[in-house]
């Protein structure tokens, strides 16, 4: 039975349909949560602080994410490929 006072419960009942999903959901955020930080990379001179900042900044919220939703560490090579791709679309959406 489902105590709804714990909604963690729902993470370790999941189904086979349900992690594959979460997992793609997380993707998909991470690769949108780093498209405007590859915007405001591309703004800065290569290998200054901001644009050191601009590439490391999302990382902790990522991994915040993946640790609550209780995604295992085999997932993280697929978020740093969510968040690289956003870091290039995100750079390739800047305008002159």
């Amino acid at each position: 039975m489902f105590d709804f006072l714990r909604p963690h419960q729902v993470i370790f009942m999941m189904t086979s349909v349900a992690k594959p999903l979460l997992v793609l959901i997380l993707f998909a955020v991470t690769l949108l949560m780093n498209l405007p930080f590859g915007y405001f990379r591309k703004k800065e001179r290569k290998y200054s602080f901001k644009w050191f900042l601009y590439i490391h900044l999302p990382i902790p919220f990522i991994f915040v994410m993946r640790v609550m939703s209780h995604i295992d560490f085999r997932y993280i090579p697929l978020f740093v490929l969510a968040a690289v791709i956003g870091q290039i679309f995100g750079g390739r959406i800047h305008t002159h």
